[in-house]
């Protein structure tokens, strides 16, 4: 009886803080207006996560620790709407809207109506279906009739509710997903400096984000959730727009933040005005109104059109760009080392902000747009958010104008500016070049390097302004009581704690002391070794290391210079990849020698090497280990007492596919990894994108459209998952007779 009683004590903790931790989270993220203080909220959390680790059997979905969980996605499951999500009529001209109205009351002469006017968020639409209150699947509109079931990814948003306060047995909720401007900014930003091409607006990137087939992804970018709109309703029912309105806000579901009531059309039109006036004041992106009838019992007389209900109609906004004369090209260098001409403009107004600066992304895009000093240029707000060159106004070219070049060293510490295989970026690969000290402890710390997921974007610019962190290593100078009581500056601009996730950085960091070499090597951040060749490289050494202490003097013979670097004596396996360019070159003037002995177990390994490991990357490789800033990195890991050990590769004997690349799209009938691992395992290897170098493209349902795109543009072969099986089996035969 005691422990019943201990027990029922326990339930009723985890229901208060997980009641009080969503009041929270609702005033935090959905109301704007916290009540504590973010050292409060971290006690809540960290007493939560307790007693859910006693007790696991106690945990729910809808608990606040179960937002990330599960594995990643293999693909999406299809969804078909029970009432379709269809799209609005739209209009830039305000006489279509008066004769909207007209067509109403020609429609309902006997009704009487007001009108709600509410801003058009530009995101990706989005339905959630509760049951008896618990939030059972988000998906996209896709057609309108059929779209994609995006629950896992939609349980990261935080502005979401995973339970509302109703015993209705179906509530569907209708809104949109966006992406804030700061957060859209913020991503650009670290995808230009990532060497990508930037989102081309923050619709774009709501929608990519939330596709991505991992959570755990999903939940690191900017996305948010307005809702407006409703779908199939079973067990309750509303009268008006603004009656629903109100109740989902009620129930913690963030409602529009403006709106008006009006009555005749001439309110409406004031509406427009007044919402236009306020367009650039919003954290979102919107580019117009929507006018509804706020009458929901007239919804079903006035029906529909095939793609559109006849009750509302969307007003949008003319869009904004102004001509100003291009001052000058800067270059300034990210976080990740990528070099960015800026455009320095005649002060121009526009979208509501002076502009003096506008991004022109990369070299290519400045040439391919012939953009000189001296231009007249048509600049817009990309997303409202970024202003940006969009062309030259090419008959106002003053005379006696030049192409522009981008440099060829890096402006803020002198080193060599290049340009890496894949990227339309030049960057600068010097390892301790300042400005990149924020994008190195962020790349340090992502989950293919030492996976420490606590320390974000804006906890890594804290560090580094701080000046506690300047190299990524110093982490480890750091106590969790100086953690918890850093100032960050949030999105709404207002200084808090770091908090409760202190403790987790420090945790994570001594679990990183034993992570395998491999991981580490990425960590480094060394320019054109990414997580492949990192697990290649350091897989490699594991082996020859292994082959040197097996295998027999005379079986060795013929590759005796190789294992010979491998042989030298080190304090530790870190010390191996100062010998990595030595042993490249070594296996690279073994191969036209042709020896590939046939009973040499290294085989397998020195094959895989051969075609994943790029000469580019050795170069890399060697830039990197002869610079001071890798003698000191390895010198305070050994004042650390940090020594990662390489794993062997995960290798069978076989080596069926050696010589052969891959590329997988689509849902496969096991998780993408297991195929991954098999290619792989039989010493083929696995590209990211399609190119002139793929062997075949494998694929499954629901095929990724650029990948067989490409895929057909190449001539790439094609294989089903039946015929992947098929080709491992049919050489691994072939193998096996010779």
């Amino acid at each position: 009886m005691a422990e019943d009683a201990d027990l029922a004590e326990v339930v009723a903790r985890l229901e208060a803080l997980r009641a009080e931790i969503a009041r929270h989270d609702r005033l935090y993220y959905v109301e704007a207006r916290p009540e504590i203080e973010d050292v409060a909220y971290d006690k809540l959390w960290l007493e939560l996560e307790a007693l859910e680790r006693a007790h696991p059997q106690l945990v729910t979905p809808t608990s606040p620790t179960q937002r990330v969980s599960g594995e990643p996605l293999t693909g999406f499951a299809k969804v078909r709407h029970e009432l379709p999500m269809r799209s609005l009529d739209k209009t830039y001209d305000r006489a279509d809207l008066v004769q909207f109205d007209t067509f109403l009351r020609q429609q309902l002469p006997l009704e009487a109506w007001e009108y709600v006017v509410e801003p058009k968020v530009d995101g990706l639409s989005l339905s959630l279906r509760y049951e008896h209150g618990q939030l059972v699947r988000a998906a996209t509109r896709g057609n309108g009739e059929v779209g994609d079931d995006i629950t896992a990814n939609v349980r990261t948003i935080r502005s979401v509710p995973l339970s509302i306060p109703t015993e209705a047995a179906c509530v569907e909720v209708r809104g949109e997903i966006f992406m804030t401007r700061a957060g859209f900014a913020a991503l650009n930003r670290a995808e230009e400096e990532a060497g990508h091409e930037p989102f081309a607006n923050p619709r774009n990137a709501a929608a990519g984000s939330i596709k991505l087939l991992d959570p755990r992804e999903v939940a690191k970018r900017p996305l948010d959730a307005v809702f407006y709109a409703s779908g199939r309703l079973e067990g309750i029912d509303f009268a008006t727009h603004t009656e629903m309105m109100a109740t989902f806000a009620r129930w913690g579901l963030k409602p529009q933040p403006w709106s008006r009531l009006c009555r005749t059309m001439a309110e409406v039109m004031a509406a427009l005005d007044e919402l236009e006036g306020k367009r650039h004041a919003f954290p979102f992106e919107m580019d117009g109104a929507v006018i509804k009838v706020n009458e929901r019992a007239l919804y079903e007389q006035l029906g529909s059109t095939a793609h559109a209900p006849r009750s509302a109609r969307a007003y949008k906004y003319a869009p904004e760009s102004a001509q100003t004369r291009l001052r000058g090209i800067t270059v300034q260098v990210g976080r990740t080392g990528v070099l960015t001409p800026v455009a320095e403009l005649e002060p121009v107004f526009l979208a509501g902000s002076e502009i003096a600066r506008a991004t022109l992304h990369n070299g290519d895009y400045v040439a391919g747009k012939d953009i000189r000093v001296g231009d007249m240029v048509v600049i817009s707000k990309h997303g409202d958010v970024i202003p940006a060159v969009d062309e030259v106004v090419a008959e106002k070219r003053p005379e006696g104008t030049v192409p522009f070049t981008m440099p060829t060293t890096c402006p803020a510490c002198g080193g060599e500016a290049v340009r890496l295989p894949g990227e339309v970026a030049l960057r600068c690969v010097n390892p301790a070049c300042p400005a990149q000290r924020v994008g190195h402890l962020q790349l340090f710390v992502s989950r293919n390097a030492l996976d420490i997921s606590a320390v974000g974007e804006r906890l890594a610019e804290a560090l580094v302004q701080s000046g506690a962190v300047s190299r990524p290593l110093d982490l480890y100078g750091l106590s969790a009581d100086w953690l918890a009581g850093l100032r960050l500056v949030g999105e709404d601009g207002q200084e808090r704690r770091f908090g409760r996730r202190a403790s987790e950085v420090v945790k994570a960091l001594e679990r990183a002391r034993t992570l395998p070499l491999h991981r580490w090597l990425f960590a480094l951040g060394i320019p054109g070794i990414g997580v492949t060749a990192a697990r290649v490289m350091a897989g490699l050494f594991a082996r020859a290391s292994e082959m040197v202490s097996k295998a027999g003097a005379a079986k060795l013979e013929a590759i005796a210079g190789f294992y010979a670097l491998v042989e030298q004596k080190t304090e530790g396996e870190l010390e191996r990849l100062r010998l990595a360019a030595a042993i490249a070159a070594r296996v690279e003037a073994l191969k036209p020698l042709g020896i590939l002995l046939r009973d040499d177990p290294a085989r397998t390994i020195r094959d895989r090497y051969l075609l994943t490991v790029k000469p580019e990357m050795v170069r890399a490789l060697q830039g990197f280990l002869a610079s001071d800033y890798a003698r000191d990195f390895f010198a305070r890991l050994a004042e650390l007492g940090i020594d990662p050990v390489a794993e062997a590769p995960e290798c069978a004997a076989g080596s069926a596919l050696a010589g052969l690349s891959f590329v997988i799209t689509g849902t496969l009938s096991q998780p993408r990894e297991a195929f991954e691992q098999l290619i792989r395992s039989q010493g083929g290897t696995v590209q990211g994108s399609v190119s002139k170098k793929t062997s075949y493209l494998v694929v499954g349902e629901n095929p990724g459209g650029s990948k067989w795109t490409k895929a057909q543009a190449l001539g790439t072969r094609q294989l089903r998952e039946a015929e992947l099986m098929a080709l491992v089996a049919e050489k691994a035969g072939a193998e096996e007779a010779e």
